[in-house]
């Protein structure tokens, strides 16, 4: 083992966090959604991945040619190596490269990396300045810490199943992986804070015990204070809400759909002024949104009426000139041919080593003096292996060739 183990060179003008080496050995969605981001903005990401099959993202979801769409998204910006972290001899490599590191994102089950003994004892004993984020269903503490999770169950137990749906249906989960990207973009947030207290601050590497709960459970706050000093326990309310109103998704003439809402009364007026009933505006009631929500049938009649006689482009020509607040609920080629989402490249084709050209969503937000980008595509499993265990950290070819024969390392 060669006694300095190298980081790569830095790369200019890659974002805010270049020079900054992520160990992701995390797996399915929250942890490695979240070092993309942490790639996405500059930091030099190695995927550390199990030798049979990688992460479980390369086995989730729709492929082409044999290949896994969504890991070409929270694959990129990373490189690959493979190995098992559970074997004795790989961990002691593992902490090899731990020296060289700035973060490692994980989300085992609690527990796991203690009985691979490379628990932070050993981490922070091999790197003090590391920053281990530890992303988990419940969190590394409480009765439940030890539970097998998924964003499912996150979804059912902070609230948000059961209050989204129709009144009279079940409660909904949503199609997509809600719970873990907030966990996963939080987690990068909770990084980039550890980050510049360590490095800005004077600090010394800490853990960061992220439960996939809490990111979701919070966007619940206006009920959880309702309940807690009204006790008034809301249900679903389909497309209305209970704060304001108008507030829906309403259908045109063609059958296409479109949202609106009125979160302030000036909104809620110029509403029922594009709908051609400026009188409601002057009733008692409509000045508050607790008052038209007691009137939602009502609003709703009038505005859903409207629209149906016109079509979305009818619909959104006079929400322009009334600056009423309303969009067309999209599918993907919509989304896709929005001339807004274009011009802010929302979306970004990357090249992929399989695919080629893979249209997917750029990064988070714009940074004027320090760009992030995405530099590459997904990893093929494995492809940095050589790299960094010889090229970086000097291991002995023979060695890695017992490693392979055993099946820890490919």
């Amino acid at each position: 083992m060669a006694s300095q183990p190298k980081k790569q060179a830095p790369q200019k003008n890659q974002g805010p966090l270049t020079g900054i080496r992520v160990l992701d050995i995390a797996n399915v969605v929250a942890g490695p959604v979240c070092a993309q981001i942490l790639g996405d903005f500059g930091a030099e990401v190695i995927k550390i991945e199990h030798p049979d099959g990688g992460d479980g993202m390369r086995r989730q979801g729709v492929r082409k040619k044999g290949v896994p769409l969504w890991f070409s998204v929270v694959g990129r910006n990373k490189r690959s190596v493979s190995m098992y972290l559970g074997d004795p001899e790989v961990g002691e490599i593992f902490l090899e490269l731990v020296k060289t590191a700035d973060v490692v994102v994980e989300n085992f089950r609690p527990g796991t990396l203690e009985k691979w003994n490379l628990g932070w004892d050993r981490l922070s004993a091999a790197n003090p300045r590391l920053i281990l984020a530890r992303l988990s269903g419940f969190g590394q503490t409480g009765p439940y810490a030890t539970r097998p999770a998924f964003g499912t169950l996150i979804e059912s137990m902070t609230g948000f199943a059961h209050l989204t749906g129709e009144p009279d249906g079940p409660p909904t989960l949503p199609p997509l992986a809600l719970a873990d990207y907030m966990a996963g973009i939080t987690g990068a947030g909770a990084v980039a804070m550890a980050l510049y207290h360590r490095d800005a601050r004077g600090g010394a590497g800490q853990v960061i015990d992220l439960s996939i709960f809490e990111p979701l459970m919070s966007t619940m706050g206006a009920q959880i204070v309702r309940y807690d000093q009204l006790g008034v326990v809301e249900s679903r309310t389909g497309n209305r809400s209970v704060n304001t109103a108008p507030r829906n998704t309403y259908k045109t003439k063609e059958g296409h759909w479109i949202g609106m809402a009125a979160s302030t009364n000036m909104a809620a007026a110029r509403i029922v002024a594009m709908v051609g009933r400026p009188e409601i505006a002057k009733e008692p009631w409509f000045n508050t949104g607790p008052g038209r929500v007691e009137h939602n049938d009502m609003l709703d009649e009038v505005v859903g009426g409207w629209i149906a006689e016109r079509s979305v482009a009818e619909v959104m020509r006079e929400a322009e000139k009334f600056e009423v607040t309303c969009a067309p609920v999209y599918d993907m080629p919509q989304l896709f041919a929005d001339k807004h989402v274009q011009a802010r490249e929302m979306l970004t084709a990357v090249d992929d080593p399989d695919l080629g050209p893979v249209r997917m969503p750029n990064v988070l937000f714009r940074m004027s003096a320090s760009p992030g980008g995405i530099r590459k595509g997904a990893p093929r499993l494995g492809d940095s292996t050589d790299a960094v265990l010889l090229g970086e950290l000097g291991l002995d070819p023979a060695k890695l060739a017992k490693l392979r024969e055993r099946g820890v390392v490919r």
